[in-house]
């Protein structure tokens, strides 16, 4: 066996997205200084696509041909012919589809955002800009540069009340979001549509992968906050919420708001986002919340791993801990209102289990100089404490902030 040098791999890692042609199939991560075997390193990616090619070509492990040894042609066509019911032959040049970005203060990064978005194989029908009380006309100015982009300004604070403005303006069946901080794949806007075609889909959620670890925090969040749910389709329904509901259903596996859309309709049935867990309120998940009523209310949620987009993680420790002690916060304050909208889904026992069982075999592991991960384990922390204390002092109002629909905010 001989060894496999991949430049840089040895002294910086490397972390290597596995794809075939426009799909996406599984990941690896290689540690700084890991010797590679070419027969370990096989085994590895066989395993790391392993579930894709079961789910997209419906074989066996035994009757997939091996990659180790195997030459390259013979693998080609064995694949072309696995996938051909999987590939794309015409993409229309638009689809009805709203994509709404929120952005806050981040012309620079929504601008590439932008840019790239109106290059795809197939643009949306419309892109609104909503401007998230803004210091200055920065945002505006590139949306004036652009055609058929439309800026929305929304003076009033908060991720999830820029999404009820998007959502207002919105004039298509269809409502996708992305944060401005990402890139989408050529073909997103596509499949985002094609995601669709069950006409018993509510909403769907899309892989995101990360555009680039270049940092520890970067690797952090990638290792143990990603916001990757895999390389395979996935089904959230009633089955789902109803098997899930007496230790509180996980909604936040479901996907990340930086890659969601919806059918314009489901907001008449569940309302609209819950603007009490707005960053700088609850702190966030105001996606997974909405994702619970969706559930609740019997639709059907799809995670797809076909509409890609790549998020920009933030670089620095400062930001990361930061967005960890939201996200917890968030996390809380949202378990907890769930359970008043379902008194039997029992999050407030998920949250006793996160500090007894969780964060007691972090403390303990972590210690004494709680590195890498248990950096932001003290965040975490008291970012639940923050949650909890949040959800007990807004507890009356927030039944009356998710009974807001739709069709009353749009009148």
């Amino acid at each position: 066996m001989k060894s496999m040098p991949v430049p840089g791999v040895q002294q910086q890692g490397a972390y290597l997205v596995f794809w075939w042609k426009e799909f996406a199939l599984g990941h690896l991560f290689i540690a700084p200084g890991e010797a590679q075997i070419e027969a370990e390193f096989y085994k590895k990616v066989t395993a790391a696509i392993a579930p894709a090619l079961a789910f997209y070509t419906s074989t066996s492990e035994q009757e997939r041909p091996g990659i180790a040894g195997m030459q390259f042609e013979a693998w080609k066509e064995w694949m072309e012919t696995a996938f051909a019911r999987w590939q794309t032959e015409t993409v229309p040049e638009a689809v009805p589809v709203s994509v709404v970005i929120c952005t806050r203060n981040r012309a620079v990064q929504l601008s590439r955002c932008l840019q790239l978005l109106m290059q795809s194989d197939c643009i949306p029908a419309e892109i609104v800009v909503v401007d998230n009380a803004p210091a200055d006309d920065s945002t505006q100015e590139v949306v004036r540069q652009l055609e058929n982009v439309r800026y929305v300004p929304e003076p009033r604070a908060g991720l999830d009340i820029a999404r009820n403005t998007g959502v207002l303006h919105a004039r298509f069946p269809l409502v996708a979001f992305i944060d401005d901080d990402v890139v989408v794949h050529p073909l997103w806007v596509y499949q985002v549509w094609q995601a669709f075609e069950d006409p018993e889909v509510a909403a769907i959620t899309g892989l995101v992968l990360a555009s680039a670890l270049e940092t520890e925090a970067q690797l952090i969040f990638e290792k143990h906050w990603s916001f990757n749910r895999g390389y395979t389709d996935k089904q959230y329904d009633a089955n789902f919420f109803n098997a899930t509901l007496a230790q509180g259903p996980p909604v936040w596996r479901i996907g990340a708001g930086a890659n969601m859309a919806f059918r314009r309709s489901i907001f008449e049935r569940t309302g609209l986002f819950n603007e009490l867990l707005d960053a700088g309120a609850a702190g966030c998940n105001g996606d997974s919340e909405m994702w619970y009523r969706i559930l609740a209310e019997g639709g059907k949620i799809l995670y797809t791993p076909r509409a890609i987009v790549f998020h920009e993680h933030r670089r620095d420790m400062a930001g990361l801990k930061k967005q960890i002690y939201s996200y917890m916060r968030g996390h809380a304050a949202a378990a907890l209102m769930q359970q008043q909208q379902h008194p039997q889904a029992r999050y407030r026992k998920h949250l006793v289990n996160i500090f007894l069982i969780n964060y007691s075999r972090a403390i303990i592991k972590g210690f004494p100089a709680y590195r890498f991960q248990y950096r932001t384990l003290w965040n975490q922390i008291l970012g639940v404490f923050s949650g909890i204390a949040f959800y007990y002092r807004h507890r009356n109002k927030a039944n009356r902030t998710t009974a807001k629909t739709y069709a009353h905010s749009a009148g």
